[in-house]
């Protein structure tokens, strides 16, 4: 059986959720494929009033879902509520991208006998995997990366069914999403629920499961490819993994809007989003280091999701420590409770002890790396590890020539006098990034997520009577296609 805790208190809540076997993975598994026929068939038109038919039950329910995960989670009303709406929003936007259609990216190529030599017509679109896709929720983001999260809205709307491993984390709420969102779909088994460990390996080596999302940690997703390595037959994976999410302070930065907005994107749900800002390089200044002192200071801590993710931090913590402790803010006093700390360096010091000192810290940890001349930080740069994000911060971006280059290919996502904490769930959002930020160049988040679930189909000289409507002359479906070399909205 599987219990959640209480982060305050590490007491168990709530009712005990039993392990699923491997024959509930493979029953799981064989109706959600059943399901998948029909949803493959389904108009996309008709599939998008699903997912907003999901997004509206979401949002009716959000008195009793975030209640229910504070108790899981001890997330808070405010951080929940907001969850459960952009959650709602991930599943809009999509039902906006299968309308608009320029997803499938169809092209007709018309046959040209006087070509040499003599052309066919061919005609290509994406289409949905043929098979199941598993989801492995992640642990803090109850909502957004859960159950109902983002791999299975972009999944959903490519026309795939979806089977989620539970994370232990959370498995009340994970079980009452999955209800939720079932009772919402066409076809119930679109979506299904597993619980347990070994279920989740029982999943991604199930012969149904042809592509595999994860959100969670390096030693996580090498699992996971382990597994996945172990099949007979080899299937894709889309991993979301460590990001340490490097910030550069330019010496024209605003210090005192540096150090506040820093503390606080360091502190953001106790630290534990994928995107915290755990390493920042900043000049020498004796102001900036006061400001800094002084906003983390006033930080405080609190309750990290379970007692693993607590330990972990701790274990980073303790590694840092052979830096200079330059802050800290006040203690936690719940029962996985933990205090925001941030060391110091300077830039040669930190040179001579990568990789390891830049290793992320998942929690309210920070590494803050001071510099004297602009031009010492690129060949530092150069040396760190993909991350999800990169931030520079200062007035003049002449001044930004020498890092923004080699940052643009070290992050998914560049940002300009901001924090990369709250990833806007937009049509243009990336976030991913280079290893070991992530295991492939495409997104979790955003428009383009749907892409993972997708493989390119190409007709020549087909019958016009078996074609998809997306692909018959006269674009019956008005969608963006690009027909004889020239795009047509």
């Amino acid at each position: 059986m599987i219990y959640g805790y209480d982060p305050r208190t590490g007491e168990t809540v709530g009712d005990a959720v039993p392990e699923t076997d491997r024959a509930g993975v493979d029953l799981i598994v064989s109706a959600a494929a059943a399901a998948g026929s029909a949803w493959r068939a389904t108009p996309a038109a008709e599939r998008a009033e699903a997912l907003e038919a999901v997004a509206d039950a979401l949002t009716a329910h959000v008195e009793e879902l975030w209640q229910l995960a504070d108790r899981e989670t001890a997330l808070g009303e405010v951080r929940l509520r907001g969850e459960v709406a952009r959650t709602a929003g991930q599943f809009r936007l999509f039902a906006q991208v299968i309308r608009d259609g320029g997803y499938l990216e169809a092209i007709v190529d018309h046959a040209d006998a006087s070509a040499t030599p003599p052309r066919p017509d061919v005609r290509r679109m994406k289409q949905p995997l043929a098979g199941v896709v598993a989801v492995f929720a992640a642990s803090n983001f109850p909502f957004a990366f859960s159950v109902a999260g983002g791999d299975t809205a972009s999944a959903l709307a490519a026309g795939c069914p979806v089977v989620v491993k539970a994370h232990p984390g959370h498995p009340g709420t994970s079980a009452r999403v999955a209800r939720i969102v079932r009772d919402a779909l066409p076809y119930p088994d679109l979506l299904g629920l597993v619980q347990g460990m070994q279920a989740g390996v029982n999943l991604v080596q199930h012969p149904g499961v042809v592509a595999a999302g994860f959100t969670g940690s390096i030693a996580g997703g090498k699992a996971i490819q382990g597994l996945i390595d172990q099949r007979e037959t080899p299937i894709p994976f889309y991993g979301e993994l460590g990001s340490v999410n490097p910030v550069v302070v330019l010496p024209s930065a605003a210090k005192g809007e540096v150090a506040n907005g820093f503390a606080a994107s360091l502190t953001l749900g106790v630290g534990q989003f994928c995107t915290n800002p755990g390493l920042m390089f900043v000049p020498e200044d004796e102001e900036l280091r006061t400001a800094l002192v002084s906003a983390v200071e006033g930080t405080s801590g609190g309750a990290m999701l379970g007692e693993r993710i607590r330990d972990g931090y701790l274990g980073g913590v303790e590694r840092l420590g052979e830096l200079t402790l330059l802050a800290e803010g006040k203690p936690g006093e719940s029962g996985w409770a933990v205090t925001p700390k941030v060391f110091t360096t300077d830039v040669k010091s930190f040179a001579d002890k990568l990789p390891g000192v830049a290793e992320e810290c998942f929690g309210p940890a920070s590494v803050v790396v001071t510099y004297r001349e602009v031009s010492e930080l690129r060949p530092v740069l150069e040396r760190l590890d993909g991350s999800l994000t990169a931030t520079i911060h200062g007035t003049d971006p002449d001044e930004a020539t020498q890092v923004a280059e080699v940052l643009s290919r070290k992050a998914g996502r560049l940002i300009w006098n901001g924090w990369p904490t709250g990833v806007a769930v937009t049509w243009a959002m990336h976030h991913g990034g280079p290893w070991p930020a992530s295991t492939s160049a495409t997104t979790s988040v955003g428009a383009t997520a749907i892409e993972r679930w997708l493989a390119p189909v190409a007709y020549q000289d087909w019958p016009v009577e078996l074609l998809p409507d997306e692909l018959k002359d006269g674009n019956p479906l008005g969608i963006p296609r690009r027909e004889d070399g020239t795009l047509r909205a």
